[in-house]
């Protein structure tokens, strides 16, 4: 961790050498995220509910899906490019250093500047919880779901960067599991197939980012009659997530064969 973090603050000191470039792609994060946030607005300017939940509970579920997701993308979503450094032969370098390859592609050109996408989404969830008046005996939920969400976004990443040591060049593959898996959770499950529903919520987890607790945050029933215990299953479902992932990762790094560059 200390690694990491000395690893992060060099990359951000050299992006603040140019506060002006800085500045403006943070701004253009924070706005480009909003953008998905009026789209939410357009959407209820039409209807007055959206899978049975009106337009404060969507916005609660697009800030805690938005808020995980988007501290992961800063974070660690630079894993997504493990395969430039597999074609590049740089990985190789990566290999006879004194730390640990997760560590080193995560931090790897580290892009200060996502930080506006994780104020956007707090914002909204700042909001979204006012307008709702959650009680005390529910909220402690919620830390709990911004936590176990990036834990599981985290590990997507690093189950597709462990991927990519097979196809070598396919981080779209994982692009569809990680952006596609927040605009998702971003709107009620309710609006998609049951099949869908009990996919994310059995094979691949992400119903646990937001779905699953939020409905214990909201008081909701089940639309789909699932069972009440999954409401608090997300520390579960994301520490076995992050196990699977750490497995994957390692196997993809003993699979590695050098470029020979």
């Amino acid at each position: 961790m200390r690694v990491y973090l000395l690893l992060i603050w060099t990359w951000t000191r050299a992006a603040a050498r140019y506060p002006t470039s800085f500045a403006l792609m943070t701004v253009a994060g924070t706005v480009t995220a909003g953008l998905e946030v009026a789209a939410i607005w357009i959407v209820f300017s039409n209807t007055t509910t959206l899978g049975g939940f009106d337009v404060s509970e969507v916005m609660f579920l697009y800030g805690t899906a938005g808020l995980p997701f988007s501290v992961a993308d800063l974070l660690f979503g630079n894993t997504d490019r493990i395969s430039q450094h597999i074609k590049a032969g740089t990985f190789d370098a990566m290999l006879v250093r004194p730390v640990g390859t997760f560590v080193q592609v995560a931090a790897d050109r580290f892009t200060p500047h996502r930080a506006g996408r994780v104020l956007q989404a707090a914002i909204v969830l700042g909001v979204a919880l006012a307008r709702l008046d959650v009680p005390a005996s529910r909220a402690w939920m919620i830390p709990v779901m911004v936590v176990c969400g990036v834990v599981i976004f985290t590990s997507i990443w690093a189950l597709g960067g462990a991927l990519q040591f097979l196809l070598t060049d396919a981080p779209e593959v994982t692009n569809a599991f990680t952006y596609g898996g927040v605009t998702l959770t971003q709107y009620p499950l309710t609006v998609y197939g049951a099949d869908l529903v009990r996919g994310v919520t059995y094979v691949l987890p992400l119903a646990f980012v937001n779905w699953q607790p939020g409905l214990y945050v909201l008081g909701r029933a089940d639309p789909m009659g699932l069972p009440y215990a999954l409401r608090f299953l997300s520390p579960a479902a994301a520490a076995a997530l992050a196990v699977v992932a750490a497995f994957a990762w390692r196997a993809g790094v003993r699979r590695y064969r050098s470029t020979g560059s």
